[in-house]
């Protein structure tokens, strides 16, 4: 189901950072744990991160190994937002990318897409020079 909204796509410069944003209409985020998938042209979907609820207190993130110390989760509950700063910037981060919950309050310890009820339309990000 199509139902969360990403934002902050575009076309950026390798070594550059981007902010996207995940939110949504209707009803709250700030119970459900939040994925991020991207999605590389001629390739699968691959899950790179999730935020944990914050609802208890604080949040707990989980990135893949591959975009560990330049991937970022956040959240801001007033604002019904995760967002997923990317830093240095890669050829390799060029994809779709789709935020999705499987409406549980915390992770996965495996990230399938087929887990996911409710997803983003999706936002390009293009790394090019």
């Amino acid at each position: 189901q199509v139902s969360l909204v990403e934002a902050g796509g575009g076309l950026v410069q390798p070594g550059h950072s981007l902010s996207l944003s995940c939110s949504n209409y209707g009803f709250s985020l700030n119970y459900y744990a939040i994925y991020w998938f991207r999605q590389a042209s001629g390739q699968e979907r691959e899950a790179v991160s999730c935020i944990s609820s914050n609802a208890g207190g604080s949040a707990n993130t989980w990135y893949v190994d591959s975009v560990k110390g330049r991937y970022t989760l956040s959240r801001n509950n007033t604002k019904n937002s995760i967002y997923l700063r990317i830093d240095n910037l890669k050829p390799e981060d060029t994809a779709t990318f789709y935020c999705a919950t499987d409406t549980m309050t915390n992770c996965r310890p495996m990230m399938r897409d087929t887990a996911m009820n409710y997803w983003g339309q999706g936002t390009q990000v293009t790394v090019s020079s």
